[in-house]
């Protein structure tokens, strides 16, 4: 798994999961890639600081100053396939689904998933929110769960 910053168009950053660098790129071409905040699909990766072992060389990481993001001189743009656009349908629709038939945990998700995944309460759908560093850890333990598809607003 790789963890990517991103930022979209209307200068909202976050953080998202991909299986590796090639589901990164194939989901961003099929403008599956969203902002969580707006919606936007007009996403692309942010400057990003390797992470390194070693506290002295972490310390000395985080006192070189980041270098400033321009912004694109032209944005990708994409016409979808009516398969596409039936795909989209899809993954909202099964997203209105799972919000509507699952409990809404907020930010207890990984609490409560490890929970049913011991067996210390009953298994039933549950959502919320959990960090990169929560999602990672819970993949480590064998616990399944898939991120909730966001998708921005249909266009016309």
């Amino acid at each position: 798994m790789i963890r990517y910053a991103l930022a979209c168009d209307n200068g909202h950053d976050f953080e998202s999961w991909f299986q590796d660098s090639a589901a990164y790129d194939k989901q961003a071409k099929r403008g599956l890639v969203a902002c969580p905040r707006c919606g936007s699909g007009r996403v692309e990766k942010a400057i990003m600081a390797p992470r390194l072992a070693g506290a002295r060389k972490r310390d000395a990481v985080a006192n070189i100053p980041a270098p400033a993001a321009t912004a694109p001189e032209k944005t990708p743009v994409a016409m979808i396939s009516p398969q596409e656009k039936e795909l989209r349908t899809k993954l909202k629709e099964l997203r209105d689904h799972l919000t509507q038939n699952a409990d809404h945990v907020g930010p207890k998700f990984s609490e409560e998933a490890r929970k049913m995944h011991y067996g210390e309460i009953e298994h039933r759908s549950i959502y919320g929110e959990a960090s990169p560093d929560e999602a990672k850890s819970l993949a480590e333990e064998g616990i399944e769960f898939h991120p909730l598809p966001i998708l921005p607003d249909e266009r016309n």
